[in-house]
């Protein structure tokens, strides 16, 4: 079974709006990803979230250790420093053209706890492997990414040439079909959206779908894959958050230290 489902075709997954996903999302696609206090109450002000209700979200947020603060500067920790750098990867991904090779990695540790097994789990499929079988998991080698320190301890890394037509073992190893569908429905929702709040939340899941895309050589892909669509439409997106963000921020007067 695909390692990476995604939800059912036409299905658009909205999360609703709280201070902390909007702080987050807003610093995480700002480079550098901080801001005073003052541009985040701005910022946030469209989208219905009050300056108190931010307050009491970024003194959480610091102590949950997802923020870092300096004076009256929030800023995101080393831990979501990481997160952004996934995102990043899932608009703008490293690839080279495909010669037809396959990344393998055979899990070899035994003995592991559960948690041990979830976690190398999630970094096997955030590094878009798909598992063919328990411990064994594939996909084209067309990206230009590193494999994590420490992999070695636990598995194997080969280059393969399977047997199996590529065409096959991609369809048996992702739900492209799924994900297409789901990118369709998102481009769809994207462009009739129109209140802030509404366009915040359809680009958010836009991300989480990016995330989950298994970033396939061309010639593998089904027609009409959305991919190339959705990053850009959510660069686009992106691009001007911070252009509204740094304009507020050269609007505001120059004033003495804000109470946060």
């Amino acid at each position: 079974m695909p390692n990476n489902a995604s939800p059912q075709a036409d299905e658009v997954e909205l999360r609703p709006l709280s201070a902390r996903s909007v702080v987050l999302s807003l610093l995480l696609g700002l480079h550098p990803p901080e801001l005073p206090v003052k541009d985040l109450v701005n910022s946030v002000e469209p989208f219905g979230i009050a300056g108190s209700t931010l307050r009491a979200a970024l003194s959480r947020m610091v102590a949950a250790g997802d923020l870092r603060r300096a004076d009256t500067v929030y800023g995101l920790s080393d831990r979501l420093l990481a997160r952004q750098r996934r995102q990043d990867d899932a608009v703008h991904p490293g690839t080279r053209q495909w010669a037809g090779d396959w990344e393998m990695v055979v899990v070899t540790a035994t003995g592991r706890g559960a948690a041990e097994r979830a976690e190398l789990r999630t970094e096997l499929t955030r590094l878009r492997l798909a598992e063919l079988r328990e411990g064994v998991w594939l996909r084209p080698a067309n990206l230009l990414r590193p494999l994590p320190a420490g992999l070695d301890q636990v598995a194997q890394h080969y280059t393969a040439r399977p047997d199996r037509p590529a065409q096959e073992l991609t369809v048996s190893l992702w739900p492209l079909d799924a994900w297409a569908g789901t990118g369709h429905a998102l481009l769809a929702h994207v462009a009739r959206a129109r209140r802030p709040s509404d366009r915040f939340t359809a680009f958010a899941a836009v991300v989480r779908h990016l995330l989950a895309d298994p970033v396939l050589p061309p010639e593998l892909l089904p027609a009409d894959w959305p991919g190339t669509r959705l990053r850009a439409a959510y660069d686009d997106y992106r691009r001007e958050l911070a252009q509204d963000v740094r304009a507020r921020e050269a609007r505001e007067p120059v004033e003495g230290p804000t109470r946060a």
